[in-house]
C-alpha cells in the first residue's frame, strides 16, 4: 500500500513549472498573509451549538472544517510536489498541532481529521477530542513509535534523517509505519492556534519535510473598531494567518480558499451543522418523514 492515495496532475502551466523549477525545496518559496474575520456570529453559533448539543465546539473546529471545504472547493491546493511533479491528494486530512506537556518537557505533535469536508461538526469535534486526549495521554502507539525513533537518531544525522524519510513517505509515496513512522501525520494542511498564546498575529513556517503546503495560525480573538453602515461600533475580530507554499500555489488558489473561510465563519448559521438538526443525545434529531418515504 502507498503512504499516499494520489493522482498526477497534468496540463501544467509554463508558470507552475518555473516556480517549481526555481524552488529545490520548501525552504524558501514561502507566501505569507493575514485575513481579519468578524467573530460576532461565530461566537454566538459556537455559543448556541454548545447549548443545543452538550459538545465543547471551538473556533478551531469551525477552521477545521471551512478548510476542508475550502481544499474541496479548491482540489489543485491539496497537493503535494513529487519529482517536480503536481500530485493532488484523493483524501482531504485536516491536522492541528497539540502540546504535550508531561514528563517535565514541551513536545509538539499532531492529531488529524482524515476526510474532514465529508464530516459534521460533531464529528469533527468528538474526533479531535478523542485524538487530541490520545495523543496528550501517548496512547497514539504510532505516533509514539515514531517519536521514539527520532529520539534515537543521532544529532549529527538529524538533517540527512528527516531528509530521508521525507524522501521514502513523500516522493516515493512508501508506506513506512513499519519502520515507525505514521501514516500521513500531517495531511493536506496544517491548523495551529496561536491565538492561544495571546498572540494576534503569527506566521507558521513551512516544514520541509511534512510536504504540507499550507498552515493556518488563527489569532486570539479581540474587541476592535469595526465599520457597520458607516458608523464606527465595537466589535468581535479574529486575525487568520496563513502561509503558502508558493511552488504550487498561488493568488488564485489563495482566493478561493480565503473566500470560502470569509464566507463560512463569518455566516456559520448558513454554511455549517443546522442547529435545528441537532439533539443533545449525541445524535442528529431524524429527519421528517416525506411523503415518499
Amino acid at each position: 500500500m502507498a503512504h499516499l492515495e494520489l493522482i498526477p496532475k497534468d496540463n501544467i502551466s509554463s508558470f507552475r513549472k518555473l516556480a517549481i523549477g526555481s524552488w529545490k525545496t520548501a525552504y524558501d518559496p514561502t507566501v505569507y498573509g493575514t485575513m481579519t474575520l468578524r467573530m460576532e456570529k461565530a461566537l454566538a453559533y459556537i455559543e448556541a451549538f454548545r447549548q443545543k448539543t452538550g459538545v465543547r465546539l471551538t473556533v478551531t473546529h469551525l477552521l477545521a472544517r471551512a478548510m476542508a471545504e475550502a481544499l474541496r472547493r479548491c482540489p489543485e491546493a491539496n497537493a503535494i510536489l513529487r519529482f517536480n511533479k503536481i500530485y493532488l491528494r484523493k483524501r482531504i486530512t485536516i491536522s492541528m498541532l497539540v502540546v504535550q506537556t508531561d514528563g517535565g518537557k514541551v513536545d509538539l505533535t499532531s492529531a488529524k481529521i482524515d476526510d474532514a469536508e465529508r464530516k459534521s461538526l460533531r464529528e469533527i469535534a468528538t474526533e479531535l477530542e478523542i485524538a487530541v486526549q490520545r495523543v496528550r495521554q501517548r496512547k497514539d502507539t504510532m505516533m509514539e513509535k515514531g517519536k521514539g525513533t527520532v529520539q534515537k537518531v543521532p544529532y549529527l544525522l538529524l538533517n540527512l534523517f528527516t531528509w530521508m524519510m521525507s524522501f521514502f513517505m513523500y516522493t516515493l509515496n512508501w508506506n513506512m509505519t513499519w519502520a515507525g513512522m505514521p501514516y500521513d501525520a500531517f495531511g493536506s494542511a496544517i491548523l495551529t492556534n496561536v491565538g492561544s498564546l495571546g498572540l494576534d498575529t503569527a506566521y507558521v513556517p513551512l516544514v520541509p519535510y511534512s510536504r504540507v503546503p499550507i498552515l493556518i495560525a488563527p489569532g486570539a480573538v479581540k474587541d476592535a473598531p469595526v465599520v457597520e453602515n458607516g458608523q464606527v461600533v465595537a466589535g468581535k475580530i479574529m486575525n487568520v494567518n496563513a502561509t503558502f507554499d508558493h511552488r504550487f500555489i498561488d493568488g488564485f488558489h489563495a482566493s478561493i480558499l480565503s473566500t470560502t473561510l470569509r464566507e463560512m465563519m463569518e455566516d456559520p448559521f448558513k454554511h455549517f451543522d443546522p442547529l435545528d438538526e441537532l439533539s443533545a443525545e449525541g445524535t442528529q434529531a431524524p429527519a421528517p418523514q416525506t411523503a415518499a418515504g
